[in-house]
């Protein structure tokens, strides 16, 4: 790679490291003030876990490819294990990794996906699960559920060697890969794990879910431009869509919001903002103008009224911060809808069903499905055995859950003076 490319590469490295601070920070401010440092914690925590299970082995899993003369594998191999043999630079004929000829670079780019993808899940399990169980759920899920998934569409796997005449599956920066598949995980947590026992309150922190949503906007152009792994015609056009699809879902949510209430809310258009930048993600790099649009509107809408009539809530699941509602539908709306917009002149492919290809739009319909089904059935078993295993279990206690995690979990508050929402205030003195 030249200079100017590896230089905007770590500068998105670094961008896409910040979303997960940010992220913490917009689920943070929508916790109760007595599980603000736990939720925030989980954010934290997976930077920690996720670089070591990345570095030992996970990078390994994800984009060693056991097959290196043909596509279809379901996992990669341990000759990257520790990272052997991924130096500065990969061997002259660039088969090293495939993808780039900077091998750590490439790896130290991916490894922030691996964080905030797990990351990602716990919005939906927030003020009632196990700190200690979440430390082993991570490096399991990143080893069993997100490195197999980041094979098959990055590593060389089955996905991405999926062929409809020249047309295959398109993800540019992970719409299949991360939120749909983190999104599919949390709703399968929030299943096991079980209604929150005092539910219904307010966000305690606007200003934290503004300031997340911001962070998370800005982070989110390294995420999508910084996919190209150039600094190229491709990565302004993905840094310009990106902003556009975001700002087109905000004001969709917004105009929707003032239409059912007569108010703009802030935390809607937060949540507007996440909804067009993950419908985004996997068309980045591949639509102009007119497909970000299109995007965003539909992310929107869709995310919008999701929200609003609490879809998994009727069923009896209680995905606290609407993970599947935002991530999950915004996802896999954005994934067909790459099918359906992905413009020939900018992705350096066939075009989309717009320009009368369905080819695409298949491949993509046949990587949600997939995604959908591992994620969640492998996220599943996962969770089940870790409920099972003596001593360990998915929830805290009643009494935990009562008092607050922030004490029960980490012995701290995240505020000095504490309200009637801290009912822990005499206990600490």
């Amino acid at each position: 790679m030249d200079t100017g490319s590896i230089a905007w590469m770590l500068t998105a490295t670094m961008l896409v490291l910040f979303m997960t601070p940010g992220l913490a920070f917009f689920y943070g401010g929508l916790a109760r003030g007595r599980n603000v440092v736990s939720t925030l914690m989980y954010s934290f925590i997976s930077m920690g876990v996720a670089i070591i299970v990345w570095a030992l082995w996970g990078f390994s899993l994800a984009f060693a490819d056991p097959n290196p003369d043909s596509s279809g594998s379901f996992i990669g191999s341990l000759d990257h294990l520790m990272l052997s043999g991924v130096g500065l630079l990969d061997p002259s004929d660039g088969s090293f990794i495939g993808l780039d000829s900077n091998g750590l670079l490439f790896a130290t780019f991916q490894m922030t996906f691996a964080i905030i993808t797990p990351a990602l899940i716990t919005g939906a399990f927030v003020e009632r699960f196990k700190f200690t169980t979440y430390i082993i759920f991570l490096v399991l899920w990143i080893s069993l559920v997100y490195a197999p998934i980041c094979h098959w569409v990055w590593g060389g796997g089955w996905i991405g060697g999926l062929d409809f005449d020249g047309s295959g599956a398109l993800d540019f920066a992970g719409g299949t890969v991360v939120h749909i598949n983190a999104a599919i995980a949390a709703v399968a947590a929030a299943a096991l794990v079980g209604k929150r026992r005092f539910a219904g309150v307010e966000p305690h922190n606007i200003p934290f879910v503004l300031l997340g949503a911001a962070i998370l906007w800005i982070g989110w152009l390294g995420f999508n431009a910084g996919s190209q792994l150039a600094s190229d015609h491709i990565a302004v056009s993905a840094f310009f869509v990106t902003n556009l699809a975001a700002a087109t879902a905000a004001v969709t949510w917004a105009i929707l919001s003032y239409i059912h209430t007569g108010r703009i809310s802030a935390v809607g258009v937060a949540t507007g903002v996440i909804a067009g930048l993950v419908a985004i993600t996997p068309a980045a790099g591949f639509v102009g103008g007119a497909g970000a649009l299109a995007i965003g509107l539909g992310a929107g809408i869709i995310c919008h009224y999701a929200v609003h009539f609490e879809i998994l809530h009727k069923v009896g699941i209680d995905d606290s911060l609407e993970v599947f509602a935002v991530h999950g539908l915004a996802g896999i709306w954005g994934a067909l809808a790459t099918g359906i917009f992905a413009w020939e002149i900018l992705g350096n492919n066939s075009g989309g069903l717009v320009d009368g290809n369905a080819g695409h739009l298949l491949a993509n319909l046949i990587a949600v499905i997939a995604t959908i089904a591992y994620s969640g059935v492998a996220s599943l078993i996962i969770l089940f055995v870790l409920d099972r295993i003596p001593g360990l279990g998915l929830r805290v206690s009643e009494h935990e859950e009562g008092v607050g995690l922030d004490i029960m979990e980490h012995g701290e508050h995240a505020y000095v003076a504490d309200g009637a929402d801290n009912p822990t205030a005499s206990m600490v003195g």
